[in-house]
């Protein structure tokens, strides 16, 4: 399970920048979301800086260096908490890259091979580790080669929710015009301890742009991503559209 955090905006800013003066708040998840973090800038000219590592990120130096001076007008943060049985490595670190496009997920699908029906084997060779979530994203990317990368992304969470087992299947990807978000989780498969809005995702759209972001610190006045839907953000105009999955 992970806390998600990504960004868009007409101009370049660092993700502590906009997320503002509660990004330690959010940082400070890391304490339990602790099994390393991730960071993929997708700028509009198809130019993608990843930075990950393996450690928690409110104890890493780069982690505050990052954060702090790395500049795009688009970003994805991750913080990583491990499914059970799972490498804690670079290699299963998030977000996960496919040319122009960077892909993060919060929840498990188990098995994570019963994904693999659903990966194109001529992409297998292109995985850096052995998760379900980057099998489910290598999943949207084998569907979109049928037609394009929204209607990839609908075809394959609809497919995982119909025919697999998951707890939550949000995720978030950022490519050089859009900003799509998917919010499908199931309330009753929430991680012990954690509370009944452990999975929402909502978002903040102001002057510097729009941050979308999961709960656990202040998000008064932000607007819920409903749960069983697809926003599509435009990265040209920062239109929102909410789509039903």
């Amino acid at each position: 399970m992970c806390r998600l955090l990504g960004f868009v905006s007409s101009d370049e800013h660092t993700i502590a920048e906009i997320a503002g003066a509660d990004f330690a708040d959010f940082s400070a998840m890391s304490e339990k979301h602790g099994d390393g973090w991730g960071i993929a800038a997708v700028d509009n000219h198809s130019h993608t800086q990843l930075v990950v590592e393996p450690t928690r990120a409110k104890d890493s130096a780069k982690f505050a260096e990052v954060t702090n001076n790395l500049k795009s007008d688009g970003a994805l943060l991750h913080l990583r908490w491990a499914t059970q049985g799972l490498a804690i490595n670079d290699g299963n670190s998030h977000p996960f890259t496919f040319g122009d496009i960077s892909f993060m997920h919060n929840g498990d699908i188990k098995p994570a091979t019963s994904l693999d029906p659903y990966v194109d084997p001529e992409l297998k060779s292109a995985m850096r580790g052995n998760t379900d979530s980057e099998r489910y994203f290598y999943s949207i990317i084998s569907a979109s080669k049928k037609s394009d990368l929204l209607k990839g992304t609908l075809a394959a969470v609809r497919n995982i929710k119909e025919n697999l087992f998951y707890s939550s299947i949000n995720a978030m990807m950022l490519t050089p015009d859009k900003y799509i978000i998917v919010c499908e989780h199931n309330n009753d498969r929430i991680p012990a301890g954690e509370g009944p809005n452990y999975y929402d995702l909502y978002y903040r759209k102001d002057a510097k742009g729009i941050l979308v972001a999961s709960t656990g610190w202040n998000q008064d006045g932000w607007v819920l991503i409903p749960n069983h839907s697809i926003a599509v953000i435009d990265r040209k105009s920062l239109s929102v559209e909410i789509l039903p999955i």
